[in-house]
């Protein structure tokens, strides 16, 4: 494998916590809902999926575990913001701070401790073509789970029925609940899908891309499939572009760094303008958004309002 395959494959490696993670959130905020608990809600996806596949033996386990972290996370998040109307802002950022301390007390044991990674698929004929085989064929299935999901993710909200009333829920709640629909119980499920992902994300992170367990595993990455979410305008496909794109301004990051001795000064920059690269990327998306008079990229209308039926 040359040099140019290899930080491809890092490139995917890397942008697939962001694809699952997003594509979550999307789905809660087309409903209205703003989690920011999706930080947590990883973490937590972190270390439940590598401690159960450490003491079973069994990524798939570990990977069902970490979504039903998730879950069980953003199923107290929607208690508090759907059940007790409780301020959206707030009890995601309690979210997150609940899930980066349960995390570190949980995975005290497995601090150090590593475990072999899921394996990648190998089709004969086709992973070995040059350059496109192990790109395109040669992933493991994590990364055609995250593709897929947001193929599904797509279908749901522009071709079905339910993601038609879901939309409906994100831009008016009131006329929603005037038509009769459970506002609260679409949201609720919204929120829960959104957690299935993050903790999905999270599980990939310690079991595919670098399967062990540390501290801070996470580094900051559900802060930045939020800032996603408004950089694809809530669109699934313009959120999988941005993953890959976000991807590899992670991955450039390092390797700019590992070969700032042999590059040019003027692409010797600090790390931290790589790091804040993908935010500031968002603030001009958002600018854009705001000075143009097209609404198809604009939030939805009711996003992070609390809804309290009236009858």
């Amino acid at each position: 494998m040359n040099f140019t395959e290899a930080v491809i494959l890092t490139i995917i490696a890397s942008s697939t916590p962001f694809v699952l993670a997003g594509i979550g959130e999307l789905v809660a905020e087309r409903s209205g809902v703003l989690n920011l608990g999706v930080e947590g809600m990883m973490i937590m996806g972190t270390i439940t999926g590598f401690a159960t596949a450490y003491v079973t033996d069994s990524a798939t386990l570990g990977f069902i575990a970490a979504i039903a972290a998730g879950m069980v996370f953003s199923s107290l998040f929607a208690f508090m913001t759907l059940g007790l109307a409780a301020n959206q802002v707030a009890s995601g950022l309690a979210l997150t701070i609940l899930g980066l301390g349960l995390s570190d007390l949980v995975g005290t044991g497995f601090v150090g401790l590593n475990r072999s990674k899921i394996p990648s698929l190998d089709i004969p004929g086709l992973t070995d073509l040059p350059m496109v085989g192990p790109i395109l064929f040669g992933q493991d299935a994590l990364v055609y789970l995250s593709i897929a999901l947001v193929a599904a993710v797509w279908w749901f909200l522009y071709r079905s029925r339910g993601g038609l009333i879901l939309r409906a829920v994100g831009e008016s709640h009131v006329s929603a609940h005037a038509l009769g629909y459970p506002v609260r119980l679409i949201r609720f499920g919204a929120v829960l899908f959104g957690g299935g992902c993050a903790g999905l994300a999270g599980a990939y992170l310690s079991l595919a891309d670098t399967p062990f367990w540390g501290t801070g595993m996470t580094a900051g990455r559900g802060w930045i499939a939020l800032a996603l979410v408004v950089f694809a305008s809530w669109r699934p496909w313009r959120l999988l572009l941005g993953a890959y794109f976000f991807g590899a301004i992670w991955i450039g990051n390092l390797h700019i760094q590992a070969l700032s001795g042999s590059l040019p000064r003027w692409l010797v920059w600090p790390p931290q303008f790589w790091t804040a690269l993908p935010y500031l990327a968002t603030v001009i998306v958002l600018v854009m958004i705001s000075s143009g008079k097209d609404r198809s990229g604009a939030a939805p209308a009711s996003l992070g309002t609390p809804f309290v039926p009236d009858r």
